[in-house]
């Protein structure tokens, strides 16, 4: 198809412009590639770590199924799929929302607090391994900045560093 819907040209993309997405393409899956290989040996997918160490880093070790699918980028449903399967596995477990009758907590168990404990240290590596030790200081300032700026709403200003 060579139109948008609006008729106008398609803005395709320059040489440089294709290059760049692709080795940002090619980066994205290298990374997850490894990371989820290695956190496949603990026995933990990457959404299952996601969802881990999301409910452990807040005080009462719950979240709502609607704010941890917002996070993941994912459908309430697909998460709520996820969800039972890991609950089946005693990692989290579900709670009745007080704040929405309809909507529930995901709330993290001691079970799943002790292994995302036993998986951190593998994961950490991973990302070291993977990521974070093939890249110099400026880089990963680079990217930080970079990823702002795709992520961040159109006209959001950065917020200053701590």
């Amino acid at each position: 198809m060579s139109k948008k819907s609006s008729d106008e040209p398609v803005r395709w993309l320059g040489a440089d412009e294709e290059r760049a997405w692709r080795a940002f393409r090619r980066m994205v899956v290298a990374v997850q590639t490894g990371t989820a290989r290695d956190l496949s040996r603990v026995g933990l997918s990457e959404p299952d770590y996601e969802v881990l160490s999301t409910l452990s880093e807040r005080p009462d070790h719950a979240g709502t199924l609607h704010e941890q699918a917002a996070k993941m980028g994912w459908s309430r449903s697909r998460l709520s799929r996820h969800a039972t399967r890991m609950e089946a596995r005693g990692l989290i477990r579900r709670a009745p929302d007080p704040a929405d009758g309809r909507g529930c907590l995901l709330v993290l168990t001691e079970h799943g607090l002790d292994t995302l404990v036993d998986a951190a240290p593998a994961h950490l590596e991973s990302v070291r391994r993977h990521f974070i030790d093939r890249l110099a200081p400026e880089d990963l300032a680079t990217l930080e900045h970079i990823a702002w700026k795709v992520e961040a709403p159109d006209g959001a200003h950065r917020p200053p560093r701590p």
